[in-house]
């Protein structure tokens, strides 16, 4: 009974806000909230931290405008210099703001990119992955909130439909 949860079904993301907020304030544990889009203030109500990936984007920036400087430099510059409307070829600094525009594409190259691989890798997106949503209508238009049961079904059910749940169920086929 340690890992078993219940569903609360709801039809409004306003309600479905109010119910989170009212479950945590009575101290029971919510595993996961299903939405079809995104609920503004959700992720606080739950108690999710900030997000770290938009460090791994400067990060990922970074590396791309490295890798545009060194590939110009080799390219442009040490292994074919060309002289290209009378602009001297020998040195990075003078040729540097007909650059720019590589280095800033490179930038955001990179970092679209790996963000895309690594939202993927963060989310468990594996390709082929079967979906893991229990209810298709959440898909649609309701909102599912997954809670722990600790022996405390009864006092829970009551809470929920408090709280305006429209259906309550028990999953069969939890993960042991």
């Amino acid at each position: 009974m340690s890992n078993q949860v219940i569903h609360a079904l709801y039809d409004d993301d306003d309600t479905l806000l109010a119910a989170v907020k009212e479950l945590r304030a009575n101290k029971h544990h919510i595993e996961e909230v299903y939405s079809p889009f995104p609920v503004h203030g959700l992720d606080k109500a739950l108690g999710l931290e900030e997000t770290r990936l938009a460090i791994m984007a400067f990060i990922y920036g970074c590396i791309g405008f490295s890798v545009a400087v060194a590939m110009i430099n080799f390219i442009m510059i040490a292994d074919w210099p060309q002289n290209i409307g009378g602009k001297p070829s020998f040195s990075f600094l003078e040729n540097m703001p007909a650059f720019v525009p590589v280095m800033f594409e490179m930038t955001v190259f990179f970092a679209a990119h790996l963000m895309v691989i690594t939202f993927y890798l963060r989310s468990r997106l594996w390709p082929f992955k079967q979906a893991e949503n229990p209810n298709p209508l959440t898909t649609d238009d309701k909102f599912l909130m997954e809670i722990s049961l600790h022996d405390n079904e009864k006092e829970l059910r009551t809470l929920l439909k408090k709280t305006g749940a429209i259906e309550i169920s028990i999953p069969q086929n939890t993960e042991e």
